[in-house]
């Protein structure tokens, strides 16, 4: 692809796209999509200029030289429309590439980091997420905070465990005859599916596997029930540490899945979709 000569080591990230230079590949959530090579450079270009009206001309005359005898404006709208429909965009209601009749095309998502520069998204402190639209901070500290929850549950979990009797001792004084028995199976069950899980996230998140985003996604469902049903715990303290500590601290267990969320799909940009 000669019209791109010296950017081979670039890469360039908008929503849950991804264009790289070096492999010449267009991918989503990590998986390469076909792209043909018209298309492909059509995109490259307006990534270059984002935000800039890129003209009909520029791109005639990087991408068909004059030697060339093809139906140029047939071309460029072919290839235009091979790339919109790749992308999911739509000409009527652009979220990528808007049309100028007569004029060009402008690229309008802001993209992480531009084809002109080696910066990457999560090394430069002005990136907006392109959902949340908040800056991305490093991923180092959003995956540690990962793991610190992971870790967390792994600690209830295991007390909870350990001190069983004790859990179905306080459950007695509240819980009708046969209610503190089915509590501390409730435990079991979901600690005991819990522990695997959590290990499961600490150890994907800890060799930062590039598809966990992409597997929060779909367990999110499963891991929101169970941690909503932990949320409760605090209330088997009750006793101890009160009725307003225990709302307290199960109003901020509520919070914390949808806080594991947040911080995966900012560490892992390219691979979150809708999460």
């Amino acid at each position: 692809m000669p019209a791109f000569q010296g950017n081979s080591s670039r890469i360039a990230r908008f929503g849950v796209f991804e264009l790289d230079l070096a492999a010449g590949e267009l991918r989503k959530n990590g998986t390469k999509l076909r792209l043909q090579e018209q298309p492909f450079q059509v995109l490259a270009l307006l990534l270059e200029r984002p935000g800039d009206v890129v003209t009909r001309e520029e791109l005639r005359q990087k991408l068909w030289p004059a030697d060339t005898f093809v139906d140029f404006d047939h071309s460029l709208n072919t290839a235009v429309n091979k790339l919109r429909e790749v992308l999911g965009d739509s000409a009527s209601s652009p979220r990528f590439i808007e049309t100028l009749a007569r004029r060009g095309y402008r690229f309008i998502a802001p993209p992480q980091n531009s084809v002109g520069t080696t910066t990457f998204a999560h090394d430069s402190p002005s990136a907006l997420h392109p959902e949340l639209e908040v800056p991305i901070p490093r991923r180092g500290l959003t995956r540690g905070l990962f793991a610190l929850v992971q870790v967390m549950y792994l600690i209830f979990y295991v007390v909870a465990l350990s001190r069983l009797h004790a859990i179905q001792g306080i459950a007695d004084s509240f819980l009708p005859e046969g209610g503190a028995t089915t509590l501390a199976a409730v435990v079991m069950v979901t600690a005991g599916v819990g522990i695997p899980l959590r290990c499961y996230l600490l150890s994907a998140v800890g060799f930062d596997y590039q598809r966990l985003g992409e597997k929060f996604q779909q367990m999110f469902p499963f891991i929101l029930a169970l941690d909503e049903l932990w949320a409760v715990a605090p209330f088997l303290l009750m006793q101890k540490i009160g009725l307003g500590t225990a709302f307290a601290a199960s109003a901020g267990l509520l919070y914390v899945p949808f806080s594991e969320r947040t911080l995966i799909r900012m560490a892992y940009v390219r691979q979150q979709g809708r999460i």
